[in-house]
């Protein structure tokens, strides 16, 4: 089956980073899964992500400790630390964990870095299926500029590809099916690596279990849409996102950017949702290199701003915060079914018009749908006027306001909503 058939709708789920950097333990992904299993699996969050350095015994927030030593098996494949996680102990990797996930009804992820360990190639380790060894297939000029784990590997080497088939045969075995490659896709600064992609697209081929696969960091491309797309499940449009306006606000254009291609099995990816308790051991969000444990910066208009837009453009939605320490308006933006159903089943996603700081995006819905996203990017409210005329809704039009918990549909002669700063509104409209 190609792999863009097993990723039809964009993935949602919950990933450490925003909240635990590379620190998360095992007891903390139990207990976002329990949380995602009893609050979430029933508006379709379904993924529980381990991001980076898992392999990593004394991690201790976002913040990178340079060429420690990591938990790595005789075939230079790394391991889950088992004083961070303890049922990895014996060899037995993640599978206990995804094991565990998977009895819960959701579905197991894993966040790696692009490459084979440094320290596999200083010591020359052996590699399963080959008899090259890690020296003869690292690429040691080619490095992550901001993390010391990892060579890049050289797809020109024999053995190469075997290395990244037993790294993804291990994981199959481990019963992984969302894999997150790291430092491999950005096109400024690091630059995207082709040649490693295709092995790994070719390693999960073989591995004989589906794996949604995502590309970080970003932006990727635009240019490589079709390598990406052949290759990938999603990519990200951007680097790190975090609780900050401007990134935000940036976002708009990004989206834009690539307008028209998301669809079934390729979803450019907006990256993370900053949203509730994040920065428990995690670095500022770039404003600072000092973990700041905090709920997140952005306004509540600011929240629907971000939901909305992620969810008319289609991003994928990997909620970053502690799970278990929702509020109610926090729960109430990750379960709202309108808007979810809209996320999931709307398509042709396109920017109408800017006008200064008012932006109007739309997108089709089964039917005869049509939704529509009006965002106030200013300072100060303001009406944001829709063009009813171009939605080719005939002369009836009843609207929905997918953000008003207790609305009702109403009939309308036009939709002019005031919007608030930074703020955002959503509506459904189907002709009388």
């Amino acid at each position: 089956m190609p792999h863009n058939e097993w990723c039809n709708t964009p993935p949602l789920g919950w990933n450490s980073w925003d909240c635990y950097g590379a620190a998360v333990t095992e007891a903390e992904v139990r207990g976002n899964a329990d949380y995602m299993a009893q609050h979430l699996k029933a508006y379709g969050w379904e993924y529980v992500v381990v991001d980076i350095q898992w392999y990593e015994p004394d991690a201790v927030s976002s913040s990178y400790r340079p060429f420690v030593p990591l938990v790595m098996d005789e075939y230079s494949r790394l391991q889950p630390a088992p004083n961070r996680f303890p049922s990895a102990a014996n060899g037995q990797g993640f599978k206990p964990l995804a094991d565990y996930v998977h009895g819960l009804g959701l579905k197991f992820g894993i966040h790696i870095m692009r490459g084979i360990p440094r320290q596999a190639v200083h010591a020359n380790t052996a590699l399963l299926g080959t008899e090259q060894r890690a020296r003869e297939i690292a690429h040691t000029n080619s490095i992550c500029p901001w993390n010391t784990d990892m060579y890049g590997v050289d797809a020109n080497q024999p053995g190469a590809q075997a290395y990244y088939d037993s790294l993804f045969a291990l994981y199959a075995e481990w019963g992984v099916d969302y894999v997150k490659v790291d430092d491999i896709a950005a096109s400024r600064l690091y630059g995207i690596h082709t040649d490693e992609i295709r092995m790994i697209r070719e390693a999960i081929d073989k591995c004989g279990r589906k794996m949604v696969l995502s590309l970080s960091p970003g932006p990727a491309p635009r240019d490589e849409t079709e390598l990406l797309a052949a290759n990938a499940n999603m990519w990200r449009m951007t680097d790190d996102y975090w609780d900050r306006w401007e990134l935000l606000l940036d976002m708009f254009d990004r989206c834009k950017t690539w307008e028209g291609v998301p669809g079934p099995g390729c979803w450019p990816d907006c990256d993370m949702l900053p949203l509730g308790h994040i920065g428990i051991r995690s670095v500022d969000g770039g404003v600072s290199s000092k973990t700041h444990d905090r709920w997140t910066r952005f306004t509540r208009d600011e929240q629907l701003t971000m939901m909305t837009l992620w969810t008319i453009f289609r991003s994928p939605l990997m909620f970053g915060g502690e799970l278990r320490d929702n509020d109610e308006w926090t729960l109430s933006l990750l379960t709202n079914r309108h808007v979810l159903e809209m996320h999931r089943h709307s398509f042709g996603a396109r920017q109408l018009y800017r006008d200064g700081e008012a932006i109007v995006w739309t997108a089709e819905g089964p039917e005869g749908v049509r939704y529509v996203a009006c965002f106030n990017v200013g300072e100060t409210p303001m009406a944001v006027s829709v063009p009813l005329e171009q939605l080719a809704l005939g002369y009836g039009v009843l609207a929905l306001a997918l953000w008003e918990v207790d609305g009702a549909e109403q009939a309308i002669s036009e939709l002019a909503p005031v919007v608030a700063p930074h703020g955002a509104a959503l509506y459904r409209l189907r002709g009388l």
